[in-house]
């Protein structure tokens, strides 16, 4: 039951750690050289895991450890809550490389290791970063999926011991929210979710390496950089290529993600429904004098819901991505008035002023954000269901001024 419930507020926030373990250093003082790497572990079947994981091994001939910056407590009290609110405190921990491999391996996820060309001085103040940060009293941070992750945060240690790296100046992704869709693309009702409760902040034109958020786009990045003295770019006299070797951990059994949505089961194929249903009751209330009230009270009550964890993660939430969000003009609480006053003679006048309401903004919605007005992305799958409020603000507007007898 625990899983199905953090899989369902997933739908609403974007993760990639892994399951909570306590876990201890295995790093030891001596054995010689340390070897610094970057582990890529490709994505999984399950929501949270679409986007991979990342991770840093260090080791020498008399240790081998991993350093996770994906580990969180789900028994932690109040976690689904704070999970939502955006209060999410993920840890980093240190422990043998034997100990993270497992899961990968039974999920058949392959695992990349880019062995990085760092100085002695370097593998050691990372070590000592990673080391430091690793313990008890400092292990817990702020998690933010999209600036401060399992792949941003160790990447941004790497970068403190060796500042003279240097990632390619390009971007492979404009957006987050494009990059985010790119890892999402079999799972369309996950990804319909996340755009509906996930507002503008996801939109706005990417800066450099901002885009490493993702762990396979990083260990794509960490293929090019650069290291060493002169100009950062690719071919500058001084630099040489970070990554001095590049091997498959463990190859995995090819993309363990689900395969492509039926057409007929997506949210695109649900809304065109929705939209037919809704002008067909329009139609009966024209040509018949009759509502279809149980499918009016029914869309309103379903906006009503969503527009509950909207408003919720707009007014409440600290995640920085839900807010601006145009939606929740059409996704909020008070939908629930109309699923209820479909049924009460006496909130007729009310449903003639919401159905100017409903009209007006199935058409400014759409318009704000095709304009770049509010530069806001929508689902494609969000238009029919927007739409579908042309037809039912109709019936409504009809309802209030004809007093057409409302059937079941």
């Amino acid at each position: 039951m625990k899983r199905l419930l953090f899989i369902l507020i997933t739908l609403i926030y974007f993760s990639c750690g892994v399951t909570a373990r306590e876990r201890t250093d295995s790093a030891a003082p001596d054995g010689g050289p340390l070897v610094v790497s970057l582990i890529t572990c490709a994505p999984g079947p399950d929501v949270y895991e679409l986007c991979g994981h990342a991770a840093i091994r260090i080791r020498n001939s008399e240790m081998d450890s991993v350093w996770n910056y994906g580990i969180f407590d789900f028994s932690s009290p109040n976690f689904l809550y704070r999970f939502v609110k955006g209060e999410t405190d993920y840890m980093v921990r240190g422990y043998d490389f034997a100990r993270f491999m497992p899961a990968y391996v039974m999920r058949g996820s392959e695992v990349l290791e880019q062995t990085l060309d760092l100085s002695q001085d370097e593998a050691l103040k990372l070590r000592s970063l990673l080391s430091t940060e690793a313990l008890p009293e400092n292990r817990v941070y702020r998690y933010n999926y999209v600036r401060d992750n399992c792949a941003t945060r160790p990447w941004r240690r790497v970068m403190e011991a060796a500042p003279s790296i240097a990632l390619p100046d390009t971007l492979l992704f404009p957006t987050f929210r494009k990059e985010m869709r790119r890892f999402h693309r079999n799972y369309p009702w996950y990804q319909f979710g996340i755009d509906l409760v996930l507002g503008s902040g996801l939109d706005y034109p990417l800066e450099r390496d901002e885009d490493i958020f993702a762990p396979p786009v990083l260990a794509a990045k960490v293929a090019r950089a650069t290291i060493g003295e002169g100009a950062d770019g690719d071919s500058v006299r001084g630099r040489r290529p970070l990554v001095a070797e590049t091997s498959v951990v463990y190859p995995g059994r090819g993309d363990v993600t689900l395969p492509p949505t039926s057409p007929f089961l997506t949210p695109m194929a649900a809304g065109i429904v929705t939209l037919i249903i809704s002008f067909g009751a329009l139609f009966a209330c024209i040509l018949k004098k009759s509502v279809w009230r149980w499918w009016i009270s029914l869309y309103f009550a379903i906006a009503g819901v969503a527009g509950c964890i909207v408003a919720f993660l707009v007014f409440c939430s600290e995640h920085e991505a839900v807010r601006p969000n145009i939606l929740i003009l059409w996704l909020n609480p008070l939908q629930f008035v109309v699923a209820v006053g479909i049924w009460l003679e006496s909130a007729r006048r009310l449903l003639g002023i919401a159905a100017w309401y409903e009209i007006i903004i199935a058409i400014l919605i759409p318009v704000l954000s095709l304009t770049g007005i509010f530069p806001q992305y929508l689902n494609a799958a969000t238009y029919p269901f927007l739409l579908s409020l042309i037809p039912l603000g109709v019936i409504l507007k009809i309802n209030k001024t004809k007093k057409i007898s409302i059937t079941k």
